[in-house]
């Protein structure tokens, strides 16, 4: 607890903007909520501690996103991408012990940035990608998952290129991550990551303004057209992109 309230007063002030916005993204897509407060909140919060607040708060607002549009989930493609995803956790935990982390970081940078710009300019996609696409959408997206906690680049480009509904990508996208962060959750709570008073004052600091965020999120979702959604979202992998490079390369 002490280590929360040590921080300076800009922490305070800028804090609750970044997880009300960064929430915000995540109930208007599914995703994003990570790639946005962590390198701010990073400044100021040590990542040990950051990484599963943030973690236990992007399970529960999946969990509200998908479990509130599950109708819309697309259980087909789940079926599909989650042993390959699976696979790609394990991968990515041998990666994290094993692997140089800076190439895979500009390697992810690169793709959000390439993923990002395909899809602001083609806001209306022509036809669908191939299933097997799963497959190096799987294994890639849990690694990534595994090493650096992101993995809903990969996520968007396979689901937005198979699935024509904007309801449908957000609530699959949504469902997946929620698998995907409780798997990461249950290692953090083995590895006495979670149980800790830090991480769980930082939960009950988080928690008001990311259920706001995702409220506020989801009631704009609903004004979107399916052009304007693949829009945002492309501008988000561009810039989540951009901030990734930046913070790898510089």
């Amino acid at each position: 607890m002490s280590e929360w309230a040590e921080l300076p007063l800009a922490f305070w002030f800028a804090a609750p903007v970044v997880i009300l916005f960064a929430y915000t993204v995540f109930g208007m897509t599914g995703f994003g909520s990570t790639m946005i407060a962590v390198p701010i909140l990073a400044n100021w919060v040590p990542l040990a501690t950051l990484v599963p607040v943030l973690v236990v708060s992007d399970i529960a607002s999946a969990l509200f996103v998908g479990g509130a549009n599950r109708q819309h989930v697309s259980k087909p493609e789940l079926k599909r991408l989650l042993p390959f995803l699976v696979a790609g956790l394990a991968l990515g935990v041998t990666a994290l012990v094993n692997a140089p982390q800076q190439p895979l970081a500009v390697a992810l940078g690169l793709f959000s940035l390439v993923a990002g710009l395909a899809t602001v300019l083609n806001p209306v996609p022509r036809g669908r990608i191939s299933a097997w696409w799963c497959v190096p959408a799987g294994l890639t997206a849990g690694t990534f998952a595994a090493i650096f906690g992101v993995g809903g680049p990969v996520y968007v480009a396979y689901f937005t290129g198979r699935l024509g509904d904007k309801d449908a990508v957000r609530a699959t996208i949504s469902t997946v991550i929620s698998i995907s962060a409780s798997l990461r959750g249950v290692f953090y709570l083995v590895a006495g990551l979670v149980l800790k008073a830090g991480v769980l004052a930082g939960i009950v600091f988080v928690a008001p303004f990311a259920i706001l965020g995702v409220r506020l999120g989801s009631r704009i979702h609903t004004s979107l057209t399916q052009a304007q959604m693949r829009r945002f979202i492309g501008v988000l992998l561009l810039a989540s992109g951009g901030v990734l490079l930046a913070r790898t390369l510089l």
